[in-house]
């Protein structure tokens, strides 16, 4: 038995020496990173600094394509290409949080030698043998696992929240192999993403049509992003709900059952409008369109082809009539939510005064009540996270996060989490709207009022005095994240 396991541990080595002698191995990358986190529960400061490793790999133009994930919020970059000792200092050129993809450059021409690009290739198909890239933790050589894609769906990717197209395989994904490539005939059919939470040996890989999607958008130096419709829609699979809109047997479609206050759509679809097709595709009653032949997902796939400010038609059924609109999709993806998913390379945005830090409900900020963030922070700002849009009177849920403790502010110190809903008599929708009020006010006190009435009061003459003492006594060096510095002015 020791015989056969030193023979099969003699082969298995000459097989992985054979894997990095070959074209695809020279052109793949570990990615080393030094990350710096924004810390949203005292957002003047940053986190300790901490370190990771992915992979990625090397496309045309001397580009380095890997998951925006391995390289959010870093500080400091470098790769090593595998075979090699040498690493080089590499920079963050472009990246897709919603699509968990970036690309970095290395401005030294030596990391490129004896290095050819590798091609993108397409969609890959059910039951396709691939193999998957990369530099998983454990051991600091190349890695190659082999799977075969088991399903083409859309699912929402860890980094974002975004609901994307993506691929299922059957093979291991492993922290580290994190922006690998996907190979099939020597071409890039995805990128290793994420894993499952439950199952074994289970993985999801971005598709070639998102890569090429988030490539194409970078060409002209900036990303745009995914766009959106802007529509609430319900399913229609019950035949009295069908009957009720007067759809034929024939016809299918979703029911819109809200647009949203940044929605294209707003002067051109209707509430209670049936949306038939989307483009070409004719949309199912369960919300489905067949995106190739025996193959179906969300609808959202047919939108998410296009680019922002693209021209999409639609088709609909209003009142027993058919109409066809086309509209211009002007807004990216997940810009109608109230509460914004979780953000990545720009630091928190707050104000404080008289000791009364405020700040936009965000997902990073939920996060702070850890791990089970879904069971211990507080139910209405989860219900907000989950269910709130943006309307015209809240395009932000701004909360008064806790209280810098001040004889100026006593009796308020244990006032945390609460959301504001009027500064001054002024109906705030977003944060600016706080620091406009507080700082146009010229009456005798400041009267801040949350959800349930209850008001805050603070005068006006001790607050102008005492604030700056109030940030010296907790070492914060603004009152003001720089975003609002920019906007005001100050």
């Amino acid at each position: 038995m020791r015989k056969l396991y030193i023979t099969f541990f003699i082969l298995f080595i000459q097989i992985t020496a054979a894997y990095s002698q070959t074209p695809i191995a020279k052109s793949v990358v570990k990615i080393y990173t030094v990350t710096n986190n924004y810390n949203y529960d005292n957002p003047w400061q940053i986190r300790s600094q901490s370190s990771g490793t992915g992979s990625g790999c090397i496309i045309d133009s001397n580009r380095i394509l890997t998951n925006a994930h391995v390289v959010s919020n870093s500080t400091f970059l470098q790769v090593k290409k595998a075979g090699e000792a040498t690493k080089y200092t590499a920079t963050v050129h472009a990246i897709s949080h919603a699509s968990d993809l970036a690309i970095l450059t290395v401005d030294n021409p030596a990391f490129f030698k004896n290095s050819d690009p590798i091609k993108i290739g397409n969609l890959a198909e059910v039951r396709d043998k691939v193999a998957v890239y990369g530099f998983p933790t454990g051991g600091d050589e190349m890695s190659i696992t082999e799977g075969v894609v088991s399903r083409i769906e859309q699912r929402n990717y860890a980094h974002s929240s975004s609901n994307l197209l993506t691929c299922q395989i059957d093979a291991a994904i492993n922290p580290g192999n994190s922006g690998g490539p996907v190979i099939k005939k020597d071409k890039i059919v995805g990128v290793a993403f994420q894993s499952a939470m439950r199952g074994e040996n289970l993985g999801y890989m971005v598709p070639s049509p998102i890569i090429n999607h988030f490539l194409k958008d970078i060409t002209d130096g900036k990303h745009d992003g995914f766009p959106e419709l802007g529509i609430l829609f319900q399913k229609m699979e019950n035949p009295d709900l069908r009957e009720k809109f007067q759809m034929k047997k024939d016809q299918s479609g979703v029911l819109i059952a809200d647009i949203l206050y940044d929605s294209p759509a707003r002067k051109i679809l209707k509430i209670n409008d049936v949306v038939l097709a989307l483009e070409d595709s004719k949309i199912a009653n369960d919300g489905s369109i067949e995106f190739r032949k025996g193959e179906r997902t969300s609808l959202n796939y047919v939108v998410q082809k296009k680019y922002l400010n693209d021209w999409i038609k639609v088709r609909i059924l209003r009142n027993g009539e058919i109409r066809t609109f086309k509209i211009r999709l002007t807004v990216p993806m997940n810009s109608t939510r109230l509460v914004p998913f979780e953000r990545y390379d720009v630091p928190p945005t707050y104000y404080i005064t008289g000791g009364l830090i405020f700040a936009p409900l965000t997902k990073n900020y939920i996060f702070e009540w850890g791990s089970q963030w879904f069971l211990t922070a507080p139910a209405k700002l989860l219900n907000y996270y989950q269910n709130g849009v943006r309307t015209k009177e809240r395009k932000e849920l701004v909360l008064l996060t806790k209280v810098l403790a001040d004889e100026i502010n006593l009796g308020y110190h244990d006032i945390d989490n609460i959301i504001i809903e009027k500064v001054n008599g002024k109906k705030i929708s977003e944060i600016r709207d706080v620091v406009k009020a507080i700082e146009n006010n010229k009456g005798l006190y400041h009267i801040l009022e949350d959800d349930s009435g209850k008001k805050i009061i603070l005068k006006k003459e001790k607050v102008d005095k005492y604030s700056s003492r109030i940030l010296q006594t907790y070492r914060i060096n603004s009152d003001r994240s720089a975003d609002l510095k920019l906007k005001s002015g100050k």
